[in-house]
């Protein structure tokens, strides 16, 4: 097995593998909440869940919109899915 040189990089980590358990996780950090809220559509209403999402963040993801977005806003609001407040 060849070793090293010194001096000599080693290879960069691995990409980064975005899920819905780390959008909603408070111990992501901002930057990568933002790098999903920006590259990631399918995961964005899973920002919505987490409670480090800032307001700025909030924002984003409700103007950038993607799939569920609306229905996860509706349930952080108390409304049903047809929009009405519930009892």
């Amino acid at each position: 097995m060849p070793i090293a040189a010194p001096g000599v990089l080693s290879p960069p980590p691995p990409p980064l593998v975005v899920t819905p358990a780390m959008a909603c996780d408070p111990d992501t950090d901002m930057p990568t909440l933002w790098l999903i809220a920006r590259e990631h559509p399918h995961l964005r209403k899973w920002l919505i869940a987490n409670p480090k999402a800032d307001a700025a963040l909030l924002e984003y993801v409700s103007q950038a919109g993607g799939p569920g977005v609306r229905d996860a806003f509706g349930i952080l609001f108390g409304e049903t899915t047809s929009g009405k407040a519930t009892g």
